[in-house]
């Protein structure tokens, strides 16, 4: 059968079959965080104690994909101005999979004109990351940021 008496694929079945290759992608792909959600996190939900942080003013950069979970480059940084108001008074970072869940503690005991961090942190496996900035008036500012680690990077509890 040469290929010139194959009939054409009608519109239809080039509907059909595009919408199911359509479901199998979306269905592969991780569900995407809902704005307002955080992840489920035990020790952030304790340190929160049924405060409720607004997702605005914070962002936190980490690579969507790490070959080396020893040292993942991570930027967090606080959209200011700050005075005359509140300013940071610390920035919790948050881990869902980590053998330490409460990463790291970083303390602004006197009002900064400018609140970034560069850092690198460790991660065990793929997951999502909390940044929780505290400010002088009680207020809490949230983020979260997901990770996919290649090689893990902390085995043990240190």
């Amino acid at each position: 059968m040469s290929l010139s008496r194959i009939p054409p694929m009608s519109l239809a079945r080039r509907r059909v079959v595009g919408g199911a290759a359509a479901l199998v992608v979306v269905s592969v792909l991780p569900a995407p965080t809902l704005a307002g959600e955080l992840p489920a996190i035990p020790a952030m939900a304790g340190w929160l104690a049924g405060r409720v942080p607004v997702q605005d003013r914070i962002s936190l950069e980490l690579p969507r994909l790490a070959d080396n979970g020893f040292a993942v480059p991570m930027r967090i940084v606080v959209a200011g101005p700050f005075a005359p108001g509140p300013h940071v008074r610390s920035i919790r970072l948050f881990s869902e999979a980590n053998p330490v869940p409460e990463m790291a503690v970083f303390e602004f005991p006197a009002p900064t004109a400018r609140v970034e961090v560069d850092s690198r942190i460790r991660l065990a496996t793929t997951q999502s990351i909390v940044a929780v900035a505290q400010m002088s008036d009680g207020g809490l500012f949230a983020t979260a940021a997901e990770v996919v680690v290649t090689l893990a990077g902390c085995m043990d509890g240190t």
